[in-house]
Protein backbone atom coordinates (compact mmCIF):
# COMPACT_ATOMS: atom_id res chain seq x y z
CA UNK A 1 0.00 0.00 0.00
CA UNK A 2 1.38 3.41 -0.97
CA UNK A 3 2.08 5.94 1.77
CA UNK A 4 -0.16 8.98 1.87
CA UNK A 5 1.84 12.15 1.14
CA UNK A 6 1.67 15.05 3.55
CA UNK A 7 0.35 18.44 2.44
CA UNK A 8 3.93 19.82 2.33
CA UNK A 9 5.25 16.92 0.30
CA UNK A 10 2.33 16.99 -2.12
CA UNK A 11 2.66 20.75 -2.68
CA UNK A 12 6.46 21.02 -2.87
CA UNK A 13 7.91 17.55 -3.26
CA UNK A 14 9.83 18.08 0.00
CA UNK A 15 9.76 15.24 2.52
CA UNK A 16 8.71 16.77 5.87
CA UNK A 17 10.63 14.06 7.74
CA UNK A 18 13.83 15.31 6.09
CA UNK A 19 13.07 18.83 7.32
CA UNK A 20 12.49 17.48 10.86
CA UNK A 21 15.74 15.52 10.75
CA UNK A 22 17.65 18.62 9.64
CA UNK A 23 16.06 20.60 12.48
CA UNK A 24 17.07 17.90 14.98
CA UNK A 25 20.64 17.93 13.65
CA UNK A 26 20.79 21.74 13.95
CA UNK A 27 19.52 21.56 17.53
CA UNK A 28 21.74 18.64 18.58
CA UNK A 29 24.88 20.25 17.15
CA UNK A 30 23.83 23.77 18.27
CA UNK A 31 23.96 25.11 14.70
CA UNK A 32 22.11 28.21 13.55
CA UNK A 33 21.34 26.62 10.17
CA UNK A 34 21.69 23.44 8.11
CA UNK A 35 21.49 23.33 4.32
CA UNK A 36 21.20 20.30 2.02
CA UNK A 37 21.24 20.31 -1.78
CA UNK A 38 20.50 17.44 -4.14
CA UNK A 39 20.17 18.31 -7.79
CA UNK A 40 17.72 21.22 -8.11
CA UNK A 41 16.32 20.62 -4.62
CA UNK A 42 17.80 22.82 -1.89
CA UNK A 43 16.54 22.78 1.72
CA UNK A 44 17.77 25.22 4.36
CA UNK A 45 16.62 24.92 7.95
CA UNK A 46 17.53 27.89 10.16
CA UNK A 47 16.79 28.53 13.80
CA UNK A 48 17.03 31.57 16.04
CA UNK A 49 19.49 30.97 18.83
CA UNK A 50 18.70 32.81 22.05
CA UNK A 51 21.71 34.43 23.59
CA UNK A 52 21.92 35.95 27.04
CA UNK A 53 22.42 39.71 26.66
CA UNK A 54 25.83 41.10 27.51
CA UNK A 55 25.69 43.99 29.99
CA UNK A 56 26.19 47.36 28.33
CA UNK A 57 28.45 49.70 30.31
CA UNK A 58 27.44 53.35 30.46
CA UNK A 59 30.11 55.76 29.26
CA UNK A 60 30.08 59.33 30.55
CA UNK A 61 32.70 60.67 28.14
CA UNK A 62 32.24 62.77 25.01
CA UNK A 63 28.98 62.32 23.07
CA UNK A 64 28.96 59.42 20.62
CA UNK A 65 29.30 60.20 16.92
CA UNK A 66 26.09 60.43 14.89
CA UNK A 67 26.76 57.00 13.33
CA UNK A 68 26.44 55.23 16.71
CA UNK A 69 22.92 54.08 17.60
CA UNK A 70 21.58 55.23 20.94
CA UNK A 71 19.03 53.08 22.77
CA UNK A 72 15.75 54.84 23.48
CA UNK A 73 15.33 53.15 26.87
CA UNK A 74 17.65 52.82 29.86
CA UNK A 75 20.22 50.01 29.43
CA UNK A 76 18.76 48.00 32.29
CA UNK A 77 15.31 48.07 30.68
CA UNK A 78 16.73 46.89 27.34
CA UNK A 79 18.91 44.18 28.85
CA UNK A 80 15.96 42.63 30.67
CA UNK A 81 13.27 43.16 28.03
CA UNK A 82 11.70 39.79 27.08
CA UNK A 83 11.49 40.84 23.42
CA UNK A 84 15.18 41.72 23.08
CA UNK A 85 16.90 40.17 20.07
CA UNK A 86 20.68 40.01 20.31
CA UNK A 87 23.34 39.30 17.72
CA UNK A 88 24.19 35.60 17.45
CA UNK A 89 27.57 36.47 15.87
CA UNK A 90 30.20 39.09 15.17
CA UNK A 91 29.71 40.87 11.84
CA UNK A 92 28.15 43.84 10.09
CA UNK A 93 24.43 44.60 10.50
CA UNK A 94 22.40 45.53 7.44
CA UNK A 95 18.90 46.91 7.97
CA UNK A 96 17.96 46.67 4.28
CA UNK A 97 18.42 43.97 1.64
CA UNK A 98 20.39 46.31 -0.66
CA UNK A 99 21.69 49.88 -0.38
CA UNK A 100 18.83 51.35 -2.43
CA UNK A 101 16.03 49.24 -0.86
CA UNK A 102 13.79 50.22 2.04
CA UNK A 103 14.38 48.91 5.57
CA UNK A 104 13.31 45.37 6.45
CA UNK A 105 11.42 46.80 9.45
CA UNK A 106 10.98 50.17 11.13
CA UNK A 107 10.01 51.08 14.69
CA UNK A 108 6.26 50.67 15.07
CA UNK A 109 6.04 47.95 12.38
CA UNK A 110 4.14 44.77 13.14
CA UNK A 111 6.14 41.62 12.38
CA UNK A 112 5.30 37.93 12.23
CA UNK A 113 7.41 35.08 13.59
CA UNK A 114 10.06 34.15 11.03
CA UNK A 115 10.00 37.54 9.27
CA UNK A 116 13.45 38.94 8.39
CA UNK A 117 14.42 41.83 10.66
CA UNK A 118 17.95 42.45 9.41
CA UNK A 119 21.02 40.73 7.98
CA UNK A 120 24.39 40.18 9.60
CA UNK A 121 27.31 39.67 7.27
CA UNK A 122 29.97 37.42 8.73
CA UNK A 123 32.80 35.93 6.69
CA UNK A 124 31.19 37.12 3.42
CA UNK A 125 27.96 35.28 4.25
CA UNK A 126 24.69 37.12 4.87
CA UNK A 127 22.77 35.63 7.80
CA UNK A 128 19.10 36.48 8.23
CA UNK A 129 18.07 37.52 11.71
CA UNK A 130 14.39 36.67 11.97
CA UNK A 131 11.67 37.53 14.45
CA UNK A 132 11.41 34.70 16.99
CA UNK A 133 7.76 35.68 17.56
CA UNK A 134 5.20 38.12 16.25
CA UNK A 135 4.79 41.58 17.72
CA UNK A 136 5.57 45.26 17.26
CA UNK A 137 9.10 46.57 16.71
CA UNK A 138 9.61 49.12 19.48
CA UNK A 139 13.32 49.83 19.01
CA UNK A 140 16.10 49.25 16.50
CA UNK A 141 19.34 49.52 18.44
CA UNK A 142 21.82 49.42 15.55
CA UNK A 143 22.32 51.42 12.37
CA UNK A 144 22.68 50.15 8.83
CA UNK A 145 26.24 48.87 8.10
CA UNK A 146 27.19 49.07 11.79
CA UNK A 147 29.65 46.46 13.12
CA UNK A 148 28.06 44.28 15.82
CA UNK A 149 29.44 41.97 18.49
CA UNK A 150 28.19 38.61 19.73
CA UNK A 151 25.32 39.20 22.18
CA UNK A 152 24.91 42.87 21.26
CA UNK A 153 21.28 44.11 21.50
CA UNK A 154 19.82 44.59 17.99
CA UNK A 155 16.04 44.98 18.10
CA UNK A 156 13.25 44.96 20.68
CA UNK A 157 9.86 43.43 19.82
CA UNK A 158 6.81 43.70 22.10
Amino acid sequence: MAEKKSHLEAATGIDPQLVEILGEIATRLDLSEVEVAHGDLKIRVARQISVAPIPVAAVAAAPAPASVARPTAAPTAIETHPGLITSPMVGTAYLRPSPDASLFVEPGATVKAGETLLLIEAMKTFNEIVAPRGGTVVAILVEDTQPVEFGQPLIVIE
